[in-house]
């Protein structure tokens, strides 16, 4: 898949810091947190009440870790630019938290915890293909799609595993619970305020499409400023030709204008930067 954001936004740094930490202090100290903190539908409904919550900064393995931060860079950065730190943090937690609730009506008995911020990233993978229904995602860095068709398949692939009862050890349910929470806080706005752009129309998906173009100019500069100086890294200065290095002046001067327009841009109400 390709590269949305070159950056960590301040919410997406955080949760990435906490999830990490989290799982090396569980791999170090081995405190057994998966009982207590993982969500066992079971516990859940006999008053566990904050597993639905906890299960989300849990991770099986350093490869479910990895996986789910790397999602969470590559899109969550994007959705918090758009959205701002407050309005994504809630719709992160909404999403796990209703995925953790719908596994557990699946499997109420069950005394089996699950772990892991999948259910979160998987409603976040819904908001992208809802806000950006058309920006191509590159599987395998190989295969253009565009992300509406990624996450309808993606849908799909998890509903039929899920109904077809797979024993792979991985929370299906909670998946389809995170897409499905994510799809009805985008689509009827539970705060009452607009995200989507169903109750904005024209206006809103005018201001998301310029936020897009700008991480899109960022990004295109960011890409040839970057190559211009691994070839003077390479193979010297004296490689570069005159208009690459008329060119680098430029694009350095556009870079700095962009970013200074973005600081000047008034942050919305609920932009939320880590502070108090």
């Amino acid at each position: 898949m390709r590269r949305f954001q070159s950056g960590l936004t301040p919410a997406v740094k955080y949760l990435v810091i906490i999830n990490s930490g989290i799982f090396l202090a569980e791999f170090l100290f081995r405190p057994g947190w998966m009982g207590l903190l993982g969500l066992a539908p079971a516990s859940f409904l006999k008053g566990a009440l904050w597993q639905p919550v906890t299960y989300m900064f849990l991770h099986g393995s350093i490869f479910h870790l990895l996986f789910n931060m790397l999602v969470l860079w590559m899109f969550g950065t994007t959705l918090e630019a758009t959205w701002g730190g407050r309005r994504f943090l809630i719709f992160y937690f909404i999403c796990g938290i209703g995925a953790g609730l719908l596994n557990t009506a699946v499997t109420p008995g069950s005394h089996v915890p699950i772990v892991g911020s999948s259910g979160a990233i998987y409603g976040l993978l819904m908001a992208f293909g809802i806000l950006f229904p058309d920006q191509l995602i590159y599987i395998w860095g190989v295969f253009p799609v565009r992300a509406r068709y990624f996450v309808i398949g993606l849908g799909l692939i998890e509903l039929l595993t899920a109904l077809g009862g797979a024993q792979d050890r991985i929370a299906h349910f909670a998946h389809l619970g995170g897409m499905l929470f994510g799809l009805v806080y985008m689509k009827w706005d539970i705060l009452g305020k607009s995200v989507s752009g169903w109750r904005s129309g024209q206006k809103n998906k005018r201001r998301l499409k310029v936020v897009w173009d700008r991480e899109q100019e960022r990004r295109k500069l960011q890409e040839e400023i970057d190559r211009i100086l691994d070839k003077g890294r390479k193979s010297g200065t004296g490689s570069l030709t005159a208009a690459e290095r008329e060119n680098f002046g430029e694009l350095s001067r556009k870079l700095s204008e962009l970013e200074a327009r973005e600081q000047a841009a008034e942050p919305g109400p609920d932009r939320w930067t880590g502070g108090k």
